[in-house]
């Protein structure tokens, strides 16, 4: 039976050892997430693990590969043990972080009119009322909210509004 196992890759090979863990049928999984950071003086997005040197794989020792051959294979240094054997992990962890990791995409047709009322259901204005002004993009748009009895222009993503 397949097993959800937690593996220790080496620095920067998660690719490597993914591609070469699927050449050998096993299911690898790590979550990504999408970062914005300064780049020679640049805001960029950037895809980055979200847990770095870490990889989710589903493999059966049994009758697939077994224990030292995965953790042998190029990139991986070792699995999370417990003891002598490698910890066998929840398959509803794997699964509620699959289901989270997908975004929510909202079509510029879908955003709210100009002028309606919206809610900031995440981030650093979570909870507060919002003005919907007009789309930044094809992800973000632009709300204006009250601080200190002044409208304040603030640039959230189109997931995190609530209309």
């Amino acid at each position: 039976m397949k097993e959800w196992y937690l593996l220790y890759c080496k620095r920067g090979e998660q690719q490597r050892a993914k591609q070469h863990l699927e050449n050998q049928q096993v299911e690898c999984y790590y979550p990504e997430i999408e970062v914005e950071k300064i780049v020679r003086g640049k805001k960029k997005l950037i895809i980055e693990p979200l847990f770095p040197c870490y990889m989710f794989v589903r493999f059966d020792f049994e009758q697939g590969p077994s224990f030292t051959t995965v953790r042998s294979t190029r990139g991986v240094s070792d699995f999370i043990r417990f003891g002598a054997k490698p910890k066998v992990l929840q398959g509803d962890l794997i699964y509620s972080l699959k289901s989270a990791e997908k975004p929510k995409n909202i079509t510029v047709d879908e955003l709210p009119k100009v002028g309606q009322s919206v809610g900031i259901c995440d981030g650093p204005f979570m909870g507060a009322d919002a003005i919907y002004k007009e789309p930044d993009g094809e992800k973000r748009s632009i709300l204006l909210i009250t601080l200190i009895n002044k409208k304040v222009e603030i640039k959230v993503d189109n997931t995190n509004m609530d209309f």
